[in-house]
């Protein structure tokens, strides 16, 4: 549910978690507190002490896990960059007949892929594998004009790292995401270990703190880094395209 949401939204759904949960035990703690006086503040709190640090393993787990996938995506980037621009040096070991063309098909699929956000991810996906199409036709061309030429087949070996890199790339950056029960998980404990801590909050009599809310923001603030390093191109945290930048930049037409 929360990777459908803006991201902004689920800044908001999560603040509203977090005081919801501190609010729920802190009126439960106040009903108990009128109905079992025997119930020592100093025993729950070791129990508020463990669900809290519970939700601390899961956070910095859950982060580890949505940075490692942030890496993955601009590394996908840089191995993207470098497979297009091998191909696209290696075009002029295909006849003459094909070379301007199949650097034209390599110019234009280092745009395509730039303008992803542009255009929309699937159409962007689709022309990709249109000009996987054309450019296999010019290397299947080219071996049959040139059946024993080592050049042609060293072509071929880099337009196979160009797709299966596409391939790579694709999973990396669209399918490889946060699992939901590792959210289910995280937002579980959280309601927990902070509804805990309200509990301990009216179990003791007290009134209700200011230091909740710095707690609610601080909470949120981490789920809200999180989700941004998961989604990698919607919030503040983008993946660099600058090496696919580059390469456009070195094979464009002078």
């Amino acid at each position: 549910m929360f990777s459908s949401l803006p991201l902004w939204a689920t800044l908001a759904v999560t603040l509203a978690i977090v005081l919801l949960a501190v609010e729920t035990g802190y009126r439960a703690g106040q009903f108990r507190l009128g109905r079992a006086t025997h119930e020592k503040e100093a025993a729950v709190g070791v129990m508020v002490g463990a669900t809290l640090g519970l939700l601390a393993f899961l956070l910095a787990f859950t982060f580890g896990f949505a940075a490692n996938l942030f890496q993955a995506k601009r590394d996908a980037v840089l191995e993207e960059a470098n497979a297009i621009g091998t191909a696209y040096l290696r075009a002029d070991l295909l006849p003459e007949s094909h070379t301007a063309d199949v650097r034209a098909l390599f110019r234009e699929y280092v745009d395509v892929r730039l303008a992803a956000a542009e255009i929309g991810v699937d159409k962007a996906l689709r022309r990709s594998e249109e000009l996987h199409t054309e450019l296999w036709e010019h290397a299947v061309a080219s071996m049959r004009e040139r059946p024993d030429s080592l050049a042609v087949g060293l072509f071929v070996q880099a337009l196979n790292a160009v797709i299966d890199v596409h391939s790579k790339r694709v999973m990396v950056a669209l399918r490889s995401r946060i699992p939901p029960t590792i959210w289910l998980a995280l937002y579980t404990v959280a309601f927990l270990s902070l509804g805990t801590m309200g509990y301990q909050s009216g179990l003791g009599g007290t009134t209700r703190s200011f230091a909740v809310i710095a707690v609610a923001i601080a909470f949120t603030a981490v789920i809200g880094l999180i989700a941004d390093l998961d989604r990698s191109q919607e919030g503040t945290l983008r993946v660099s395209q600058q090496s696919m930048i580059d390469l456009r930049n070195s094979i464009a037409v002078p």
